[in-house]
């Protein structure tokens, strides 16, 4: 049975305590296992990783949000902090999990136009620098997306999504590819490619979790991308780092992970960023795992506090649920179509 854990911590810093107050308490959520019925669900017999989806609310403040990230990374140090009863010792402590992923601008977010320009480095900067050596202390694999990269001129960034491994290094990078230029019904006009310059290149790589295939966001939109993802780079796991607005996530979030998993058959992992973050943005959260039948196997019980969810993802169900429906084998969209359009 699929479990699902809720581990929520205080903030690590005045500005993200005024941003967002978290409960602490450490819930267990069965209610969410895969259905026996599934094809996912029949399979076993093949190890499983554990991993971690988290949600915050980032602030302009990069001490702040850091202090935030590497505590979630920590998950030993509430032990430390609060009084936890011996169950719950017990289980915060041997979550085992090896790969958390942070939501979209984690690093972060600015209240005014152009800030984001003028803390933006390279990868190799001290910045990124700083969550690699939170990974090699913490032994987890950390997907962090995303980044605020130096972009090809003093005017421009790139929304990088940054994959570090274990041992600190990065091992993979995607430059967001879709880049958000809405006008928000009943929000606010966000125009990204004013400072951002949009990627150009399609994302996977292996890694010990099963293939992952990166995006940031508002990629969520544009299922092609997920398609090229899994049927020509054979992605296992779909990661999507998010800081999706309220008024969208409110009608689209859930319905759009779900989609992308079922058409698919992947795991979604979809970190999220949650509540305000400033007097002019705020995010919609709600952090959730999705397996490949499409089902959501975690998600934090609160879509605004700040935490993780925990859930295993066993690869083996994977081949179990395209054994069972092999659209891989059915899909025509490789082969050249005849039109009757005039």
């Amino acid at each position: 049975m699929a479990l699902a854990s809720f581990l929520p911590i205080t903030a690590a810093a005045a500005a993200v305590a005024a941003a967002a107050r978290s409960r602490v308490s450490l819930v267990r959520c069965r209610g969410m296992a895969s259905s026996s019925s599934s094809p996912s669900a029949a399979a076993g017999g093949s190890a499983a990783a554990r991993v971690g989806v988290v949600q915050m609310t980032s602030v302009g403040d990069l001490d702040a949000n850091y202090a935030t990230c590497s505590r979630l990374a920590k998950a030993s140090a509430p032990l430390q902090q609060f009084n936890w009863s011996p169950w719950n010792r017990q289980e915060a402590a041997s979550s085992g999990v090896k790969f958390l992923c942070f939501p979209e601008v984690f690093s972060f977010i600015g209240s005014k136009d152009g800030e984001s320009i003028k803390i933006a480095e390279p990868l190799d900067g001290p910045i990124m620098q700083r969550y690699c050596s939170l990974a090699k202390e913490s032994s987890m694999w950390l997907s962090l997306g995303g980044f605020q990269e130096k972009g090809p001129d003093d005017s421009h960034q790139y929304n990088t999504h940054v994959l570090i491994d274990d041992s600190g290094e990065i091992r993979s990078s995607y430059r967001k590819i879709h880049l958000f230029d809405v006008d928000v019904p009943g929000n606010m006009v966000y125009k990204e490619s004013r400072f951002t310059t949009a990627g150009d290149t399609v994302v996977a790589v292996d890694s010990p979790f099963g293939r992952l295939g990166l995006t940031v966001c508002y990629d969520l939109r544009f299922p092609e991308l997920y398609q090229c993802l899994r049927f020509k780079h054979q992605a296992q796991v779909l990661l999507v780092p998010s800081a999706f607005t309220k008024v969208t996530g409110e009608v689209h979030w859930e319905i759009l992970l779900r989609a992308r998993a079922i058409e698919t058959q992947c795991y979604v992992i979809a970190a999220a960023q949650a509540g305000k973050h400033n007097e002019k943005r705020e995010s919609y959260g709600d952090s959730i795992i999705i397996d490949p039948w499409g089902t959501v196997i975690a998600r934090l019980p609160d879509r605004l506090s700040t935490g993780f969810a925990i859930a295993d993802i066993d690869l083996s169900k994977v081949e179990a649920v395209r054994t069972k429906m092999p659209i891989s084998e059915h899909r025509k969209f490789d082969s050249v179509w005849k039109t009757s359009s005039l």
